[in-house]
Protein backbone atom coordinates (compact mmCIF):
# COMPACT_ATOMS: atom_id res chain seq x y z
CA UNK A 1 0.00 0.00 0.00
CA UNK A 2 1.89 3.07 -1.26
CA UNK A 3 1.51 6.58 0.07
CA UNK A 4 0.95 9.58 -2.22
CA UNK A 5 4.09 11.66 -2.63
CA UNK A 6 6.56 8.82 -2.08
CA UNK A 7 9.58 7.98 -4.25
CA UNK A 8 8.08 4.82 -5.75
CA UNK A 9 7.29 4.62 -9.44
CA UNK A 10 4.78 2.32 -11.11
CA UNK A 11 5.91 -0.62 -13.21
CA UNK A 12 5.32 -0.84 -16.95
CA UNK A 13 2.15 -2.83 -17.57
CA UNK A 14 0.68 -1.96 -14.17
CA UNK A 15 -3.00 -1.00 -13.96
CA UNK A 16 -3.25 2.23 -12.01
CA UNK A 17 -6.26 3.97 -10.49
CA UNK A 18 -5.96 7.61 -11.52
CA UNK A 19 -7.76 10.91 -11.01
CA UNK A 20 -8.19 13.07 -14.11
CA UNK A 21 -6.71 16.52 -13.50
CA UNK A 22 -7.07 18.33 -16.79
CA UNK A 23 -7.97 17.62 -20.37
CA UNK A 24 -6.13 19.21 -23.28
CA UNK A 25 -6.50 19.04 -27.05
CA UNK A 26 -3.97 16.23 -27.33
CA UNK A 27 -4.58 14.20 -24.22
CA UNK A 28 -5.24 13.94 -20.51
CA UNK A 29 -3.15 14.60 -17.42
CA UNK A 30 -4.05 12.29 -14.52
CA UNK A 31 -2.59 11.63 -11.08
CA UNK A 32 -1.81 8.03 -10.17
CA UNK A 33 -3.58 7.84 -6.81
CA UNK A 34 -1.28 5.29 -5.20
CA UNK A 35 1.92 7.12 -6.21
CA UNK A 36 0.98 10.78 -6.08
CA UNK A 37 2.59 11.28 -9.49
CA UNK A 38 1.08 12.70 -12.67
CA UNK A 39 1.02 10.81 -15.96
CA UNK A 40 -0.08 11.64 -19.49
CA UNK A 41 -2.72 9.85 -21.54
CA UNK A 42 -2.25 10.70 -25.21
CA UNK A 43 -5.37 11.02 -27.35
CA UNK A 44 -4.20 8.03 -29.43
CA UNK A 45 -4.35 5.81 -26.33
CA UNK A 46 -7.91 6.71 -25.34
CA UNK A 47 -9.85 4.47 -27.72
CA UNK A 48 -9.29 1.98 -30.52
CA UNK A 49 -11.60 4.13 -32.65
CA UNK A 50 -11.37 7.74 -33.73
CA UNK A 51 -11.61 10.24 -30.87
CA UNK A 52 -13.25 13.45 -31.97
CA UNK A 53 -13.84 14.88 -28.51
CA UNK A 54 -11.91 13.60 -25.47
CA UNK A 55 -14.73 14.78 -23.21
CA UNK A 56 -16.94 12.06 -24.74
CA UNK A 57 -14.67 9.48 -23.05
CA UNK A 58 -13.24 11.14 -19.94
CA UNK A 59 -14.28 13.91 -17.54
CA UNK A 60 -12.14 16.01 -15.21
CA UNK A 61 -12.20 14.71 -11.62
CA UNK A 62 -13.16 11.19 -12.77
CA UNK A 63 -11.50 8.02 -11.43
CA UNK A 64 -10.09 6.06 -14.36
CA UNK A 65 -8.09 2.83 -14.53
CA UNK A 66 -5.18 3.28 -16.91
CA UNK A 67 -2.33 1.03 -18.01
CA UNK A 68 1.25 2.23 -17.54
CA UNK A 69 3.06 2.18 -20.91
CA UNK A 70 6.35 3.93 -20.16
CA UNK A 71 8.07 5.27 -17.04
CA UNK A 72 10.97 7.73 -17.07
CA UNK A 73 11.93 8.74 -13.50
CA UNK A 74 14.68 11.07 -14.74
CA UNK A 75 12.25 13.12 -16.81
CA UNK A 76 9.51 12.48 -14.23
CA UNK A 77 7.26 11.26 -17.01
CA UNK A 78 4.68 8.46 -17.17
CA UNK A 79 2.78 7.47 -20.33
CA UNK A 80 -0.65 5.92 -19.84
CA UNK A 81 -3.28 4.10 -21.88
CA UNK A 82 -7.03 3.67 -21.59
CA UNK A 83 -7.69 1.66 -24.74
CA UNK A 84 -5.46 -1.20 -23.54
CA UNK A 85 -7.54 -1.77 -20.39
CA UNK A 86 -10.41 -4.25 -20.71
CA UNK A 87 -13.73 -3.84 -18.90
CA UNK A 88 -12.94 -6.86 -16.73
CA UNK A 89 -9.53 -5.47 -15.78
CA UNK A 90 -11.08 -2.09 -14.99
CA UNK A 91 -13.76 -3.62 -12.77
CA UNK A 92 -11.28 -5.86 -10.91
CA UNK A 93 -8.76 -3.06 -10.37
CA UNK A 94 -11.37 -0.64 -9.01
CA UNK A 95 -12.62 -3.32 -6.61
CA UNK A 96 -9.07 -3.97 -5.39
CA UNK A 97 -8.51 -0.22 -4.98
CA UNK A 98 -11.70 0.16 -2.93
CA UNK A 99 -10.67 -2.75 -0.70
CA UNK A 100 -7.25 -1.15 -0.25
CA UNK A 101 -8.85 2.14 0.80
CA UNK A 102 -11.15 0.30 3.22
CA UNK A 103 -8.17 -1.56 4.71
CA UNK A 104 -6.35 1.76 5.18
CA UNK A 105 -9.39 3.11 7.02
CA UNK A 106 -9.49 0.04 9.28
CA UNK A 107 -5.80 0.40 10.12
CA UNK A 108 -6.31 4.08 10.89
CA UNK A 109 -9.19 3.26 13.26
CA UNK A 110 -7.03 0.67 15.01
CA UNK A 111 -4.15 3.12 15.38
CA UNK A 112 -6.49 5.64 17.02
CA UNK A 113 -7.86 3.04 19.43
CA UNK A 114 -4.33 1.94 20.35
CA UNK A 115 -2.92 5.45 20.54
CA UNK A 116 -0.06 4.68 18.16
CA UNK A 117 0.85 6.05 14.74
CA UNK A 118 -0.55 4.70 11.49
CA UNK A 119 3.04 4.17 10.33
CA UNK A 120 3.68 1.81 13.26
CA UNK A 121 0.55 -0.18 12.44
CA UNK A 122 1.77 -0.49 8.84
CA UNK A 123 5.24 -1.63 9.87
CA UNK A 124 3.85 -4.41 12.08
CA UNK A 125 0.96 -5.62 9.90
CA UNK A 126 1.32 -4.77 6.21
CA UNK A 127 4.04 -7.20 5.14
CA UNK A 128 2.76 -10.30 7.01
CA UNK A 129 -0.83 -9.70 5.85
CA UNK A 130 0.12 -9.12 2.22
CA UNK A 131 2.46 -12.13 2.16
CA UNK A 132 -0.16 -14.43 3.69
CA UNK A 133 -3.31 -13.18 1.94
CA UNK A 134 -2.18 -11.09 -1.02
CA UNK A 135 -3.82 -7.96 0.40
CA UNK A 136 -4.49 -6.41 3.79
CA UNK A 137 -8.29 -6.39 3.49
CA UNK A 138 -8.46 -10.12 2.81
CA UNK A 139 -6.43 -10.81 5.94
CA UNK A 140 -8.61 -8.56 8.09
CA UNK A 141 -11.74 -10.15 6.64
CA UNK A 142 -10.43 -13.59 7.54
CA UNK A 143 -9.57 -12.38 11.05
CA UNK A 144 -13.09 -10.96 11.47
CA UNK A 145 -14.53 -14.32 10.48
CA UNK A 146 -12.11 -16.75 12.13
CA UNK A 147 -10.74 -14.84 15.10
CA UNK A 148 -7.52 -13.31 16.40
CA UNK A 149 -5.41 -16.46 15.91
CA UNK A 150 -5.31 -15.65 12.18
CA UNK A 151 -3.22 -12.58 12.99
CA UNK A 152 -1.24 -14.00 15.90
CA UNK A 153 0.05 -16.82 13.70
CA UNK A 154 1.57 -14.17 11.41
CA UNK A 155 3.57 -12.71 14.29
CA UNK A 156 1.41 -9.60 14.69
CA UNK A 157 1.62 -8.37 18.33
CA UNK A 158 -1.38 -9.44 20.42
CA UNK A 159 -2.41 -5.89 21.42
CA UNK A 160 -2.57 -4.83 17.77
CA UNK A 161 -4.14 -8.12 16.66
CA UNK A 162 -6.98 -7.90 19.20
CA UNK A 163 -7.86 -4.33 18.25
CA UNK A 164 -7.69 -5.12 14.53
CA UNK A 165 -10.15 -7.98 14.99
CA UNK A 166 -12.44 -5.73 17.01
CA UNK A 167 -12.39 -3.04 14.32
CA UNK A 168 -12.74 -5.58 11.50
CA UNK A 169 -15.80 -7.19 13.09
CA UNK A 170 -17.40 -3.75 13.47
CA UNK A 171 -16.78 -2.55 9.93
CA UNK A 172 -16.44 -5.53 7.60
CA UNK A 173 -19.60 -7.21 6.41
CA UNK A 174 -18.68 -10.88 6.14
CA UNK A 175 -19.70 -12.39 2.82
CA UNK A 176 -21.86 -15.48 3.30
CA UNK A 177 -24.10 -17.72 1.24
CA UNK A 178 -26.83 -20.14 2.26
CA UNK A 179 -27.69 -23.55 0.87
CA UNK A 180 -30.86 -25.44 1.83
CA UNK A 181 -31.92 -29.05 1.36
CA UNK A 182 -34.75 -31.21 2.60
CA UNK A 183 -33.99 -34.46 4.35
CA UNK A 184 -36.54 -37.25 4.74
CA UNK A 185 -35.72 -39.72 7.49
CA UNK A 186 -37.88 -42.21 9.32
CA UNK A 187 -37.50 -45.15 11.67
CA UNK A 188 -40.23 -47.59 12.75
CA UNK A 189 -38.27 -48.99 15.68
CA UNK A 190 -39.85 -48.54 19.14
CA UNK A 191 -37.28 -45.85 19.91
CA UNK A 192 -37.35 -44.50 16.36
CA UNK A 193 -37.83 -40.90 17.47
CA UNK A 194 -34.64 -41.01 19.51
CA UNK A 195 -32.73 -42.62 16.64
CA UNK A 196 -33.90 -39.89 14.26
CA UNK A 197 -32.89 -37.22 16.75
CA UNK A 198 -29.45 -38.81 17.09
CA UNK A 199 -29.00 -38.90 13.30
CA UNK A 200 -29.91 -35.23 13.04
CA UNK A 201 -27.54 -34.29 15.88
CA UNK A 202 -24.71 -36.12 14.11
CA UNK A 203 -25.47 -34.17 10.93
CA UNK A 204 -25.47 -30.88 12.82
CA UNK A 205 -22.25 -31.86 14.57
CA UNK A 206 -20.26 -32.25 11.35
CA UNK A 207 -17.03 -30.28 11.62
CA UNK A 208 -17.19 -27.00 9.68
CA UNK A 209 -14.67 -24.21 8.95
CA UNK A 210 -14.68 -21.14 11.22
CA UNK A 211 -17.61 -18.89 10.39
CA UNK A 212 -19.72 -21.66 8.81
CA UNK A 213 -22.86 -23.01 10.41
CA UNK A 214 -25.40 -25.86 10.10
CA UNK A 215 -29.00 -25.44 11.26
CA UNK A 216 -31.84 -27.99 11.30
CA UNK A 217 -35.60 -27.40 11.36
CA UNK A 218 -38.61 -29.66 11.30
CA UNK A 219 -40.80 -29.09 8.25
CA UNK A 220 -43.28 -31.88 8.96
CA UNK A 221 -42.06 -35.34 10.02
CA UNK A 222 -40.51 -37.21 8.30
CA UNK A 223 -39.34 -34.08 6.43
CA UNK A 224 -36.56 -31.89 7.87
CA UNK A 225 -34.75 -28.87 6.47
CA UNK A 226 -30.96 -28.49 6.64
CA UNK A 227 -29.51 -25.02 6.06
CA UNK A 228 -25.78 -24.36 5.69
CA UNK A 229 -24.22 -20.91 5.93
CA UNK A 230 -20.67 -20.55 4.60
CA UNK A 231 -18.31 -18.11 2.91
CA UNK A 232 -18.99 -19.41 -0.62
CA UNK A 233 -21.11 -21.98 -2.46
CA UNK A 234 -18.28 -24.48 -2.90
CA UNK A 235 -17.71 -24.58 0.85
CA UNK A 236 -21.45 -24.61 1.61
CA UNK A 237 -22.15 -27.50 -0.77
CA UNK A 238 -19.29 -29.55 0.65
CA UNK A 239 -20.57 -29.05 4.19
CA UNK A 240 -24.10 -29.92 3.05
CA UNK A 241 -22.84 -33.12 1.43
CA UNK A 242 -21.11 -34.22 4.63
CA UNK A 243 -24.09 -33.34 6.81
CA UNK A 244 -26.72 -35.09 4.71
CA UNK A 245 -24.56 -38.15 4.14
CA UNK A 246 -23.91 -38.36 7.88
CA UNK A 247 -27.63 -38.20 8.67
CA UNK A 248 -28.57 -40.83 6.07
CA UNK A 249 -25.76 -43.20 7.10
CA UNK A 250 -26.63 -42.81 10.77
CA UNK A 251 -30.35 -43.51 10.40
CA UNK A 252 -29.68 -46.40 8.01
CA UNK A 253 -27.32 -48.03 10.52
CA UNK A 254 -30.02 -47.52 13.15
CA UNK A 255 -32.54 -49.49 11.09
CA UNK A 256 -34.33 -46.55 9.48
CA UNK A 257 -34.45 -44.92 6.06
CA UNK A 258 -33.18 -41.61 4.80
CA UNK A 259 -32.97 -39.64 1.56
CA UNK A 260 -32.20 -35.98 0.82
CA UNK A 261 -33.32 -33.60 -1.87
CA UNK A 262 -32.65 -30.01 -2.96
CA UNK A 263 -35.05 -27.24 -2.01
Amino acid sequence: MSSPGNDEWPEVGELAVTTVNRITRYGVYATLDEYGKEGFLHISEISTGWVRNIHDFIREGEKVVLKVLRVDPERKHIDLSLRRVSKGERRERILLWKRSKKAESLLRSASQKLGISLEEIHVKTQVPLEEAFGEIHEGLERAAKEGVDVLLKLGIPSDIANVLVEVAKEKIKIRTVKVKRHLRISCTKPDGVLRIKEALLKAKGVQVPPGANISLDVVSPPKYRIEVTASDYKEANEIMRKATETAVESITEAGGQGVFERG
